[in-house]
C-alpha cells in the first residue's frame, strides 16, 4: 500500500519560525556573516563528481557545474528543467512534475543522476511519466559530466550523468556556528507557492555538525497560449477544439514536500556522518482526459475524482552513511558511502489505483586515493548495489526483478609538462533475476569500459582537450521484459529478452579559450554505437495505441556545442556581460535496409501475433532539435538583471511514424536586489519572468508534445534570505 502523503507542514512560515530564535542567538554572538551566497566563480568550484579534486577548468573531460547566483536563477521545479540551459544539455517532459535530463541525446537509462555520487533509487529510468527524485531547490551545486561516466558509476551512465550536490551528510565543520538560508516564492503561471528552508550547524567543540532542510511546493493546472493539443493533432484525431479548453492545460498540480536531517563527527583527519531524507510528491500526468472543470487553476486535490485523470503520487525514504580519513598508508584519502533508499509510488486513473510501484535499493561506493605512484595520481573505486523492484497492478508492463551490479575502476592522472593525460578503465558485472511468468530468462552481463583524455595547455589562456572513450552498458530489466499496456504513453511497450550489450566508441575535440573578461569554448563530438538499443515503433496499433518494441541496432550520434562569456563594459554605468551558447545532436541508425521481426501482443487471456519490418537506418526518435541561446546580463551595487532568449529550431529529422515538431523562441528575463544588514545577515529580493512572449512550445523530446504543451507567460517572485 502507498504511504501517506507528508503533512502540510513544511511551508517556508514555519520553518523560519523555527530557525528565527537560532538566527537570533547567533546574530547576539555576533558570528553571522554579511552574506552566506555560494560563490559564483564557477571554474574556482571543486567537481565532487571525481575521487581526484579538481576543478571545471582543471579536469579533462567535459564537465559543467551550476552553483550560487547562477543555481539560484536556473532553479526549477525539475531537475532536467533546472540545468536544461547548459550547452548539450535538454530535459525530457512529461507535465511540469517530470523532467530528466537529457545529455548531447541521451536520456533515460543511459544519464545517471545522482545525490553526491550515489544513485537517487528512483525508477525514472523505467518510465518516461515517472520522476527523479532529487529536489533542485535543496542543492548547493550541480555538476552535469557530459560524455560517458560509465568509469565512474557505471553502466548506466554511458551518455553522461547529472550529480547533485546536497550537503545532507557535512564532511567539515561550517564557518560559523549557524548558518543557512530560506526562500518563499510564488508564481503566476500555476499560482506556485514554494517555500524551503535550510540550516547549517557546528557545535562549540567543532567536531559535531548537523544539516537540516525543508521545502514545500504546491501549483495547480498552468497556463498555456492556445489548446492542449497541437492543430496537427486535432486535424489527425479529427477533433474540434472547444472553447472551454483553451489556456489551461488540465491535470498538470503538483506538490512537493522533502526534507532531511543530518548529522557528522568531524576530526582532523576526517569524518563520519548519516542522514535521513525523506521525497513526496504528487502530479498530475496531462494528455489523458479533456474534460475541463469550472475555472482555469485547479489544484490537484481538485482533479482528484475527474474521470480518467492520470495522477501520480511518490513516497521515497532514504538512509545514508559516509564516512572518510585521510593519511592511511598508501593512501591519501578512504571515502566509503552507503545508502538504502525505499520508493513506492502509486498511478491513479481518475480515484481507482492502476498500478503500484515498489523499489528498494541499496548501494555503496569506496574510493581509495593512492599516492603517487610512478607520476601518477589516482585512485581505485568499488561500486555494489542492488534493487529489488516490483508493480502491482492490471496495467503493470514490466515484471518484478532483482537487479545486482558489482563494479571495479581505476582512473589516474599525470602531467607531462603542459599536457595532462587522464587513463581509466572499469569492468562491471550485472546480474538480473525475474520472477516466474516473464518473457524471457534471467540474464547476466559483463561489461568493459576504458577511457583515455587529455588537455593540452597551448598557453597560459588556451587549452584543447582530446577525449576517446569505449563504454559499455548493459540492458535494463525494461528493455528485456516489457510486455504490455503502457499507459503514460498509450502505447503497448515490448521487451525483448535476447538483447545483448551495447558498445559506444567515443571521439571529442574541445578548446577553451579565456583572456581577461572574455572565455570561450568549444566542443565537437563522435560516438559510434555498436548494437544500440532503442524502442521503435512497429507500425501496429492495438487498444487504440501503436505497438513499440525495444530492439537493437547499430547508431552513430554527432554533435558540437559552443559557448561564449564576456564581460564587454564595467564602468559608472554597471557591469555589462553577454553570454552565447549553441548546440546540436544528430542521432542517427547506421545500418542498410529493413529487418522483420516477430513479436507478440498480450490481449486479454491470449494474444496476437505480428511481424513488422524494422528500419535500419534513418534518425532515431524525439532527438532534441539544434537551438541557440543569448542572455544579456548588467549589476551595479545591490541591483542585477538579465535579459535572455533561446531559440529551438523545428525538427524535422524525424523517425519512422514520428511527427514534426515546429521551433519556437523562449524570452526570460530576471531581476534581484541584494541587500546585507545591519544584523549581519543579507536579503535578497527576485523577479524571474518566463516565455514573456506567451508562445506555443513543444519540447520535441516528450511523449505529450501534442497534447501537452510546455507553460506559457509567468512570472515568479519572491525573497531570499542568507544568514
Amino acid at each position: 500500500m502507498p504511504r501517506r502523503p507528508l503533512p502540510r507542514l513544511l511551508p517556508l512560515a514555519l520553518a523560519l519560525q523555527l530557525a528565527v530564535p537560532f538566527i537570533a542567538q547567533a546574530q547576539e554572538a555576533g558570528t553571522v556573516p554579511a552574506d552566506r551566497h555560494p560563490p559564483t566563480d564557477l571554474n574556482a568550484i571543486e567537481v565532487k563528481a571525481t575521487p581526484l579534486p579538481g576543478t571545471a577548468e582543471d579536469l579533462t573531460r567535459p564537465v559543467d557545474v551550476l552553483a550560487g547566483e547562477q543555481l539560484d536563477r536556473a532553479k526549477a521545479n525539475s531537475l532536467g528543467e533546472t540545468v536544461a540551459k547548459l550547452p548539450g544539455v535538454q530535459s525530457s517532459y512529461f507535465g511540469p512534475g517530470v523532467g530528466r535530463p537529457i545529455v548531447r541525446g541521451f536520456d533515460g537509462a543511459r544519464v545517471q543522476v545522482l545525490s553526491d555520487g550515489l544513485g537517487s533509487g528512483d525508477v525514472s529510468t523505467v518510465s518516461v511519466d515517472h520522476a527523479v527524485s532529487i529536489e533542485p531547490f535543496l542543492a548547493d551545486q550541480i555538476e552535469v559530466l557530459k560524455g560517458p561516466a560509465t568509469l565512474l558509476y557505471g553502466s548506466g551512465a554511458i551518455g553522461g550523468a547529472v550529480n547533485v550536490i546536497d550537503g545532507r551528510i557535512p564532511e567539515r565543520a561550517t564557518e560559523q556556528p549557524l548558518q543557512g538560508r530560506a526562500e518563499l516564492r510564488g508564481g503566476t503561471v500555476n499560482d506556485e507557492k514554494t517555500g524551503m528552508v535550510r540550516l547549517d550547524g557546528t557545535s562549540a567543540s567543532g567536531h559535531v555538525v548537523f544539516h537540516f532542510d525543508a521545502l514545500h511546493r504546491e501549483t495547480g493546472d498552468y497556463d498555456i497560449p492556445g489548446y492542449a493539443e497541437s492543430a496537427a493533432h486535432r486535424v489527425e484525431a479529427g477533433e474540434v477544439a472547444d472553447p472551454a479548453d483553451r489556456g489551461v492545460l488540465r491535470n498538470s498540480a503538483v506538490r512537493t514536500d522533502a526534507g532531511a536531517l543530518g548529522l557528522s563527527w568531524v576530526g582532523e583527519r576526517g569524518f563520519l556522518g548519516a542522514s535521513y531524507s525523506l521525497f513526496n510528491t504528487r502530479y498530475g500526468v496531462p494528455g489523458h482526459e479533456h474534460e475541463h472543470g469550472d475555472d482555469g487553476h485547479d489544484h490537484g486535490d481538485e482533479a482528484e475524482g475527474e474521470e480518467g485523470a492520470v495522477r501520480i503520487e511518490m513516497d521515497q525514504r532514504r538512509t545514508e552513511v559516509r564516512g572518510g580519513l585521510n593519511e592511511v598508508g598508501p593512501f591519501a584519502s578512504i571515502r566509503a558511502k552507503v545508502a538504502r533508499t525505499e520508493y513506492t509510488h502509486t498511478e491513479y486513473e481518475g480515484a481507482a489505483v492502476g498500478t503500484v510501484f515498489d523499489n528498494t535499493s541499496t548501494e555503496g561506493r569506496l574510493e581509495l586515493v593512492h599516492r603517487p605512484w610512478g607520476g601518477w595520481n589516482g585512485a581505485f573505486g568499488l561500486q555494489l548495489a542492488k534493487r529489488d523492484f516490483r508493480a502491482i497492478g492490471d496495467e503493470a508492463f514490466v515484471p518484478p526483478s532483482q537487479s545486482r551490479d558489482g563494479g571495479l575502476f581505476w582512473i589516474g592522472e599525470r602531467e607531462f609538462g603542459p599536457v595532462k593525460l587522464e587513463l581509466g578503465a572499469r569492468h562491471d558485472r550485472n546480474k538480473i533475476d525475474v520472477d516466474e511468468g516473464a518473457i524471457g530468462p534471467d540474464r547476466d552481463f559483463d561489461t568493459t569500459s576504458l577511457s583515455a583524455s587529455a588537455r593540452w595547455n597551448l598557453s597560459e589562456d588556451f587549452h584543447l582537450s582530446f577525449g576517446l572513450d569505449r563504454a559499455q552498458r548493459s540492458p535494463t530489466a525494461e528493455e528485456l521484459y516489457s510486455n504490455g499496456l503502457h499507459v503514460a504513453t498509450a502505447s503497448i511497450e515490448l521487451g525483448s529478452p535476447n538483447l545483448d550489450v551495447e558498445t559506444a566508441n567515443r571521439a571529442e575535440l574541445g578548446l577553451h579559450w579565456h583572456n581577461g573578461p572574455l572565455k570561450l569554448s568549444a566542443s565537437l563530438y563522435h560516438v559510434r554505437y555498436n548494437d544500440f538499443i532503442y524502442l521503435a515503433d512497429t507500425g501496429v496499433e492495438e487498444h487504440d495505441g501503436p505497438v513499440r518494441l525495444w530492439t537493437q541496432g547499430d547508431a552513430r550520434f554527432s554533435g558540437a556545442e559552443a559557448e561564449a562569456d564576456w564581460t564587454f563594459l564595467d564602468n559608472d554605468t554597471g557591469t555589462w556581460g553577454l553570454r552565447v551558447f549553441g548546440d546540436v545532436v544528430r542521432g542517427k541508425l547506421d545500418g542498410r535496409g529493413t529487418r522483420e521481426v516477430a513479436f507478440a501482443v498480450p490481449h486479454g487471456d491470449h494474444s496476437h501475433d505480428y511481424t513488422a519490418d524494422l528500419a535500419q537506418s534513418g534518425n532515431l526518435p524525439r532527438i532534441a532539435p539544434w537551438r541557440l541561446g543569448g542572455e544579456l546580463r548588467w549589476a551595479r551595487g545591490p541591483l542585477r538583471a538579465s535579459l535572455g532568449a533561446v531559440r529551438y529550431a523545428r525538427q524535422d529529422r524525424v523517425a519512422e511514424f514520428e511527427s514534426e515538431t515546429p521551433g519556437y523562441t523562449l524570452v526570460d528575463a530576471h531581476v534581484a536586489w541584494h541587500a546585507d544588514t545591519a544584523a549581519g545577515n543579507a536579503w535578497e529580493v527576485f523577479l524571474d519572468g518566463s516565455n514573456l512572449l506567451d508562445k506555443e512550445a513543444r519540447a520535441h523530446t516528450s511523449f505529450l508534445k501534442d497534447v501537452a504543451p510546455l507553460p506559457g507567460r509567468g512570472v515568479a517572485f519572491g525573497v531570499r534570505m542568507f544568514f
